[in-house]
Formats: structure tokens, sequence, C-alpha cells
């Protein structure tokens, strides 16, 4: 028979109390309680107190004033001499249609064009597109009307999850800028450094060819 096991009287430790609905939930104790003993015991590590810690984690870095145009918009914004593009996009200018992938300009997800040509903006410093033309896929479609690749990735079920998409579009746009109806060998190599997780890399092909068939047509 199971018996219940008492408060042992010397140990010193009183019998833990019910949980009052009014104070503080065990979530949040523990998770209060967590980053406590995180910053705790980091902070005597690097030799600074928590005080100064917390400090430095509200200054900001140094800052760089730039001018651009984001999908036709000009903006003038002050920017931290760490932030990348993406962040720049992302953060400041609330364009959340490209998307952090890799974070390391491997996957492609977060392509935008600068300038025309299709660029990882996770590798590029914000500071270093003072004065650049930036276009992203929210600069696509224009008075509610899907560009003609846009249109060709419904049509032929290019996006899965759509993570990649955004990025996937914006390369296949560069490419179809400068090549009318490219091919199938051409798309490739174009999209070579856009990855897809869902593996959907025929379908992606497809709506690219079928978008400058389609393009191609209306010259």
């Amino acid at each position: 028979m199971g018996d219940t096991k008492k408060p042992d009287k010397d140990s010193g430790n009183p019998p833990p109390r019910p949980l009052n609905p009014k104070q503080q939930s065990r979530r949040d104790f523990l998770e209060g309680a967590g980053t406590t003993a995180v910053v705790a015991t980091a902070v005597p590590v690097l030799g600074i107190s928590a005080a100064n810690a917390q400090q430095a984690n509200a200054v900001s870095g140094p800052t760089t004033s730039i001018r651009l145009t984001v999908n036709g918009v000009s903006h003038s914004v002050d920017v931290e001499d760490r932030w990348t593009l993406v962040e720049l996009l992302r953060d400041q200018l609330d364009l959340t249609g490209t998307k952090i992938g890799c974070d390391r300009g491997e996957c492609g997800a977060c392509t935008v064009l600068m300038n025309g040509t299709p660029v990882y903006s996770c590798s590029q410093l914000a500071v270093w597109v003072d004065g650049a033309e930036i276009t992203t896929v929210e600069g696509l479609a224009q008075n509610g009307q899907l560009s003609t690749v846009q249109q060709a990735f419904v049509d032929n079920n290019g996006p899965q999850c759509g993570f990649c998409t955004p990025g996937q579009l914006m390369t296949a746009t560069a490419l179809l800028n400068n090549t009318r109806s490219p091919s199938s060998d051409e798309v490739r190599s174009a999209l070579v450094g856009n990855l897809c997780r869902c593996s959907n890399y025929n379908a992606i092909v497809e709506a690219v060819v079928s978008a400058g068939e389609k393009q191609g047509g209306a010259a």
C-alpha cells in the first residue's frame, strides 16, 4: 500500500504551499527564475556587474545616416553600422516579406534586388546600400495585380511552405528582366543560389519558364 510521505521536520524546509491564482503563475515564476539564473551566472564570468550589463545592452551602437529607395519610395534612415539590409527592411521599414533563413548567405530566402541585381540581404550591411535602389517582394505587384512571375508561381504550384518563395521570386524577376524567355536550364542556373527545403524545384522551374513564355508572347 502506498504510504503518504510526510514532510521532513529535520530538513528545515516548509511544506509546499498551493499556488494562489491571484499571485504570479508557476510558469511565470520559473521563467523569471531561469532568466535570473542565466544572468547571475554569466555576468560574473565576464567580469562586469549585472547593472552594467543591462545598460550595455540598452545602448545603441554607432549610427550612419543613409538614403535609399525601396519599392519606389525614398527613405532617409539612421542605421546602426552593425545592421544588415534585411534587418533594416524588416525591423525599420516593416517590409517583412523578405525572410531571414540561414542568416549566413547560403539559402537565398532573403534575396532582394539592389539596383536590379539579386543579392542576399542578410550579407549586405545597411550602410553599404546608401544611394541604392532596392526592390523587395512587396514591390512586385502593381495596383493590386500580381506580376507575371508571381501569377505563374500560383498557377504552377510554385510555393509550398512559402518561406523561400520571396527569394525565389526576386531571383526569377531579375532573370526575366534580362532574359525574356529563359529555358529550363537557364532557370536552374539562375536559381542555383536559392534553396527550397520543401524540394519543390521542378514546380518552381516550370513556373519561371511559364512566366517567360507569357512575357515573351506579350512582346
